[in-house]
């Protein structure tokens, strides 16, 4: 007997099997706070911060910073801050220091903000968000850390 399993049910099937579990989150605090933004597209956001872990998206290493986001206190989601390691990089060259540990969490947390303000309703914030070089020049500029 013959069992016809049709090819994209089968690629499926073998991209479960070849892909690797998430590393869990680290750093998140013991007890967790929320906290509200509100925003220039007039949504009220909360969200909890969950953690970071080391990531890759499409060969470019960097560090997952995760959100736990809700804009209407009844469905929440995980917003996923990819900031790249070539862009911490090129921080670190240009200024000639090192980033901190905090820094690069700052940078993580106001790109959320600017995911916030800038898309235009909470749907689109299940999008992962990508932290390239010019943002992180630009956030660190607008906290003044130099």
């Amino acid at each position: 007997m013959h069992v016809r399993i049709p090819v994209v049910a089968l690629r499926q099937w073998l991209n479960r099997l070849r892909s690797k579990p998430d590393v869990p989150l680290r750093g998140a605090p013991a007890v967790r706070r929320q906290k509200t933004y509100s925003s220039r597209s007039g949504y009220v956001y909360q969200y909890f911060y969950l953690g970071q872990r080391p990531a890759l998206r499409g060969g470019e290493q960097g560090i997952e910073y995760v959100f736990e986001v809700t804009a209407d206190r009844k469905i929440s989601f995980p917003v996923p801050v990819f900031l790249t390691s070539q862009a911490v990089k090129s921080w670190n060259d240009s200024h000639g220091r090192i980033l901190t540990r905090t820094e690069e969490y700052a940078i993580a947390k106001m790109a959320l903000f600017q995911a916030f303000d800038e898309r235009t309703h909470p749907g689109q914030m299940k999008h992962e968000i990508r932290v390239r070089p010019a943002d992180v020049e630009g956030i660190l500029e607008t906290l003044d850390i130099d």
